[in-house]
Order: C-alpha cells, then sequence, then structure tokens
C-alpha cells in the first residue's frame, strides 16, 4: 500500500546526469555557487534597504556607487578592519567557531538546487546540468544541514558569557524545533504527489502544473515556517532588539558578526530557493510561457525564471519586515503547535488519501467523503475552539477606579513591596515652572 502511495525513486534520467562532470568544472559550479551567493547577499541589503526606506517615505542608500549599490560592499568591508572583540567570559574556541558553523551549511544547502535544465559548457562540448550535484534525498539532505546551522546560533549565544546572548541562542534551538516540525511536515505532500526526494525530480514532475496551486495549504504552511526558520521578523526573537540588545550575536564585533549577518540572508536565498524549486516549477518559465515560446526552458534563459522567482521570495521577506510588528514570543509558539503542526498533519492525511484513490482506486467514494468531511470539522474545532476558551476567560481583571495619570502595575515578586493586581502607580502633574536651577540637576 505505501509504495503505491509514495512510488520509491529510482535511478531515473534525471539522476543518471549527475557524476559524469570533470573535476575542473565540478570546482567552477561550486565557485560559482558561493560567488552568485555573496553578490546576491550584497545586493539583498541593498535591496532592503531601499525598499524598506520608499514604505516609509525616506531614500535610503543612495551615494555610494550608481543607486548606492556599493552601500553593502562599503559595510561590509567596514565590519571587518573594526576591531575583533572577545570577552572575557567567552568560551574563545567556541566563541571563533560559531560563525562559521553557522555560515558554512547556508553556503553547502545550495549544491543540491537546480538552476536549470542540460547545457553546453561554453568554449566545449560537455553537456552539464544546471546543478552541482543530486541525490535521491535531496530535499532530506538540506533539511539536516539547515538543522546544523542553528548550532552555530545556538553556540554563539552559549560562548559569549553574556544572559542577554544566551536567552538569544535558546530562542533560537525552540524556533528551530517548532517551525522546522512544520516545514517537513509542509514538504511531506509533496514527496507524495512527485514520487521523489530529489530536486531535480521534484522540479521534473512540476511541468504541467506547479504544486504550489495544487498543494496550497502546504505552500502557505512553508512559507510561514520559512519566515520563521531564517529568523525574521515578524519572527525575530532570537535578535529581538527590545529586550535582548542584539539578541545571540550581541558580544560579536567585526567579522565574526559579518558572518552571522550572512548567514542570515544566505539562508534567506536558501529557502527561498527551496520554495522555487518544490512548490512553483524550479527554473521553469512561469506563466506557461513555453506553450507560447518553445525555447523557454532551454539554454541559459531558466536561469532568469528561477532568480525572478527567487527574488520574489526575498522581496516577500523585505515587505515582511517594513509591515508588520514582532509577535510576543508565547504567540509564536502557541502559533507554531497549535495551530501549524496540527493543519500540517491533516492536510498529509487528506494528500495520502487523495492520492491511494487516484493511485489505487480501493476507496469508496463514500468513505472518502465521510473523512473529509470529518478533516473539516477537525479543522473548525481547532481554529476556533481554543479562540472561544479565550473569549470565555474575559480579558484580565483591571483595576477599578484608577487615578488620573495612573496604570496597573503586575504583581511583584514575593518580597516586593507592591502587590496584586490593583496596584498603581501616579504621576502627579504641575505646572511649577522649570527654574535655571531644576535644569542644573537639583536633587
Amino acid at each position: 500500500m505505501i509504495s503505491q502511495i509514495l512510488p520509491l525513486a529510482t535511478e531515473t534520467d534525471t539522476l543518471s546526469e549527475f557524476g559524469n562532470d570533470p573535476g575542473w568544472l565540478i570546482a567552477l559550479k561550486a565557485v560559482l555557487i558561493f560567488l552568485v551567493l555573496v553578490l546576491l547577499t550584497l545586493f539583498n541589503i541593498w535591496w532592503e534597504r531601499r525598499v524598506v526606506a520608499r514604505m516609509q517615505h525616506r531614500i535610503g542608500p543612495n551615494v555610494n556607487g550608481p543607486f548606492g549599490l556599493l552601500q553593502s560592499l562599503a559595510d561590509g568591508v567596514k565590519l571587518a578592519l573594526k576591531e575583533d572583540i572577545v570577552p572575557k567570559a567567552a568560551d574563545k574556541a567556541v566563541f571563533l567557531l560559531a560563525p562559521v558553523i553557522a555560515v558554512i551549511p547556508a553556503f553547502v544547502t545550495f549544491s543540491v538546487i537546480p538552476f536549470g535544465p542540460v547545457v553546453t559548457v561554453p568554449f566545449t562540448d560537455i553537456e552539464t546540468p544546471l546543478q552541482l550535484t543530486d541525490m535521491p534525498v535531496a530535499v532530506l539532505f538540506v533539511m539536516a544541514i539547515a538543522s546544523v546551522g542553528i548550532y552555530g546560533i545556538v553556540l554563539g549565544g552559549w560562548s559569549s558569557g553574556s544572559t542577554y546572548s544566551l536567552l538569544g541562542g535558546l530562542r533560537s534551538s525552540a524556533q528551530m524545533i517548532s517551525y522546522e516540525v512544520a516545514m517537513g511536515l509542509a514538504l511531506v505532500a509533496v514527496f507524495l504527489y512527485a514520487g521523489s526526494m530529489s530536486t531535480s525530480e521534484i522540479v521534473a514532475a512540476q511541468d504541467r502544473l506547479w504544486f504550489g496551486l495544487i498543494l496550497a495549504p502546504s505552500f502557505v504552511i512553508y512559507v510561514i515556517a520559512m519566515v520563521g526558520e531564517t529568523n525574521r521578523a515578524p519572527f525575530d526573537l532570537p535578535e529581538a532588539e527590545g529586550e535582548l540588545v542584539g539578541g545571540f550575536h550581541t558580544e560579536y564585533s567585526s567579522l565574526k558578526f559579518a558572518l552571522f549577518f550572512l548567514a542570515e540572508y544566505v539562508n534567506m536565498a536558501t529557502v527561498s530557493a527551496l520554495a522555487t524549486t518544490l512548490f512553483l516549477g524550479g527554473w521553469q518559465a512561469p506563466f506557461w510561457i513555453d506553450h507560447i515560446w518553445s525555447g523557454a526552458n532551454e539554454g541559459y534563459w531558466p536561469l532568469l525564471w528561477f532568480f525572478g522567482k527567487v527574488l520574489f521570495f526575498i522581496f516577500f521577506f523585505i515587505w515582511l519586515r517594513g509591515s508588520l510588528p514582532r509577535l510576543r514570543y508565547d504567540q509564536f509558539m502557541h502559533f507554531g503547535w497549535k495551530r501549524l503542526i496540527p493543519i500540517a498533519l491533516l492536510w498529509i492525511v487528506a494528500v495520502a488519501t487523495i492520492r491511494a484513490v487516484s493511485l489505487d482506486g480501493g476507496i469508496d467514494r463514500k468513505y472518502l467523503l465521510i473523512g473529509i468531511g470529518i478533516a473539516a470539522a477537525l479543522l473548525l474545532v481547532l481554529f476556533f475552539f481554543g479562540e472561544q476558551e479565550e473569549e470565555a476567560a474575559g480579558p484580565a481583571s483591571a483595576p477599578e477606579d484608577l487615578a488620573p495619570g495612573s496604570f496597573p502595575v503586575p504583581p511583584m515578586p514575593a518580597g516586593g513591596a507592591v502587590r496584586g493586581p490593583a496596584a498603581t502607580l501616579t504621576f502627579e502633574k504641575t505646572s511649577r515652572p522649570v527654574t535655571a536651577e531644576a535644569q542644573g540637576g537639583e536633587a
């Protein structure tokens, strides 16, 4: 039964295209991926600053280079030339290794992302796919490597010897567990429909219809989870400047801080490229332009479609940062565990049922409708039951008859002088003019 629902990935023509390149070509591909990611990071930083500036009716960087494009490069050089400080209380070895552990997995995950079809290398007669490598479990490889990157953040916060940094690192670990589970569950539906975990085969399976359309709930869950996975607003709890003064990288400076910064932006590109590959047809032409133009998916043109889709997701990241405030930590965890994960589980059951019906035809239509009705009822209960409980509890009891200019104060810990929810602080208004003596700092 399982083999009928999820055909095992076999050695297909797509996978047989890999492993035949000469060594110099493999090295060239790796270097080009590294350069593309570094340049894309510099561009994304500039683009984010310009877009957010427009949203806030500012100008943004426009001095260094044409349109300010060299501003990111200038900031990178400035960071590299700053004084490198290591706190006394830090574990020096781990403190130095943490940024490296964070940034290396961000680059490695791009090794299995397909940029385009098989092409002919210029000035040679060698044919090679526009992808470094592929494997039958390429998506699981991406998830595993991305999970390693979180150790850099956790160890960076722990090794700094600072309470704020430690709290930021712990928040990152909890955030990764919560939203990577939802992300992994969202990808199961893609595996069921593609019949493979190979990135190149998943792209090939979307030649007629993108999975982002037929698996829309999985797509939405993945997009939400990828924002939480990359610690971006409104889910940037590990870096919450308001309460953590910068979070896990508070004690970092110079090039080590730049590596953390680089890891964040490369991870943005990684999850965007994975979303493009799994849900938006990868390098295939959008809006089915290939039906009009036969050469749209041939040669190096697919690079244009691929990076266009990736930049669409990058713009989505920037749009969220310029639009939404940061969530409270309890709201963030509540949404991940009590909303995303249950919905993802129910959706997987529905997708597996539909696939069993389409591949085997052994499930009666009556039972299928009953199952869909039960799943819909569970979804309604999941969404509205918790909200009804909160409404029934009512708002928190507020102190009555507050004096003008006062506001509620939460209870103090044991031993404190102020107790109870009705305790208030009052600010008295005065019309006494400010004198020169008072301005001089009179006690």
